[in-house]
């Protein structure tokens, strides 16, 4: 038992050593314990940073999230203060976090994409190895997936959630035009030449950003190519010139000339083409799950009571009845964690990856969990529609996949498809000729 005069005295030397100081003017007091002797021990205070990406505004509920979990953690780690770093999600990943890896400076806590990036980074010496920190807190076996962030049967990384992507659809403009969700590829065409015809905008695109125009290449030609045609162009087996790939581009190039996106395109970053689905202003979208907390909340969005979604209709080709989705968004911690900072990691894991946030983040902002939940009941009606999406055999996106400048090539040369500066055949030649470059530079 601590002896309580001991206390006193402790507690009354304390005030006079600076804790209480000008008179009444009082201090923030440096976090204490007591320790195994009975005294009182200084905890040493420290900051732990820790990297996002929820920096637009359509992203403000999975902000608030992370805040509150950054509290708890500094409610349960004595001396901790979190530090949040908001970073736009592709200046993180394809800018700044490579530089700090290379360098060596890696962040403590930072958002991470799986597949390629974690491999890269574990072959590096960047990421701590997470699976004994799973092991003491038993949780390996509540996630669905974490293939995407192992290497070697070690886990680098944790999911934060899952995603599919597919086509949000406005009801009440397909209920006026008087069309159903397509199943087919020539009924989708149909349905974006009504719309078309009635001075409605088929689909909503945002071409600034390359990896939006991407979303629905990807899915294209793996429509018509097959899952397995991503792999294939690293392994060699498959190129981009196969007339499977091409029928994916042409497809692509065909809602472009038949103006199926919304003018300008080209000038709008990501978050315009929510802006304009939102607003009632075109009849389809297509985007990740993701988007479905600002697309299904009244304050954000005008069609919140009348929005849908489906995945992208079949094509006759070797991907039909596939989805793009998988588990790739996540969290890294550094190797160079501290004892003190491994303690603020494992709050940061046990809270961020409890039953409790994993059902918030679903309920709140729409985001698909990355962890088995009991209870999926009170969330947007869109969460039902997406989740029964979830069910179909899905692929992993290509970025995940191929070379930083294979993806790079792609981006580019869409940007200039949609510009109208090159063919489909123009644009998978070029991605041919650096992926050959790319997987020789690889066996060096």
């Amino acid at each position: 038992m601590i002896n309580k005069r001991r206390l006193l005295q402790w507690a009354s030397l304390l005030l006079c050593s600076g804790f209480v100081t000008g008179c009444g003017q009082i201090n923030t007091p440096t976090p204490a314990g007591v320790d195994q002797a009975g005294g009182i021990r200084q905890v040493k205070p420290f900051t732990i940073s820790l990297r996002h990406t929820q920096v637009r505004d359509d992203a403000r509920l999975k902000l608030k999230l992370l805040e509150d979990v950054a509290k708890r953690m500094e409610a349960a780690v004595p001396g901790l203060t979190v530090e949040l770093e908001g970073i736009e999600d592709k200046v993180n990943r394809f800018e700044k976090l490579p530089a700090e890896m290379a360098a060596g400076a890696t962040p403590k806590i930072f958002d991470l994409f799986g597949g390629s990036d974690t491999q890269k980074y574990v072959k590096a010496g960047r990421l701590l190895d997470l699976t004994p920190i799973l092991e003491e807190m038993k949780l390996k076996d509540r996630f669905f997936d974490l293939d995407e962030f192992t290497v070697d049967g070690k886990i680098y990384g944790l999911p934060t959630a899952s995603f599919v992507e597919g086509v949000y659809y406005n009801k009440k403009i397909f209920k006026e035009l008087g069309v159903d969700v397509p199943k087919t590829w020539e009924e989708l065409i149909a349905i974006a030449e009504k719309a078309k015809a009635n001075g409605i905008t088929p689909f909503a695109l945002a071409a600034a950003d390359g990896w939006v125009v991407n979303m629905l290449m990807n899915t294209f030609w793996v429509r018509t190519a097959g899952p397995d045609s991503v792999q294939g162009f690293v392994s060699g087996s498959r190129k981009w010139t196969d007339l499977d790939v091409l029928d994916g581009f042409k497809r692509y190039e065909l809602f472009v000339k038949r103006g199926y996106f919304h003018e300008g395109s080209l000038g709008r970053k990501y978050a315009e083409q929510q802006y304009k689905f939102r607003a009632g202003g075109a009849a389809m979208l297509f985007d990740g799950s993701w988007a479905s907390g600002a697309i299904a909340d009244p304050q954000w969005s005008k069609i919140a009571n009348d929005v849908g979604f489906f995945n992208f209709p079949d094509t006759g080709g070797k991907g039909d009845g596939w989805i793009n989705g998988s588990y790739s968004n996540g969290y890294g911690f550094a190797t160079t964690l501290s004892e003190q900072e491994k303690e603020a990691a494992k709050a940061f894991i046990r809270i961020m990856y409890s039953d409790e946030m994993q059902r918030r983040q679903l309920k709140e902002t729409g985001v698909l969990p990355a962890m088995k939940l009991i209870d999926q009941s009170g969330f947007y009606p869109i969460v039902d529609e997406i989740m029964r999406t979830t069910r179909f055999k899905q692929f992993p996106a290509f970025d995940a996949v191929v070379q930083a400048k294979v993806r790079e090539a792609l981006e580019t040369g869409m940007q200039e498809l949609v510009g109208g500066k090159l063919t489909a055949e123009q644009v998978v030649e070029k991605l041919q000729r650096v992926q050959e470059a790319a997987n020789k530079e690889a066996k060096r």
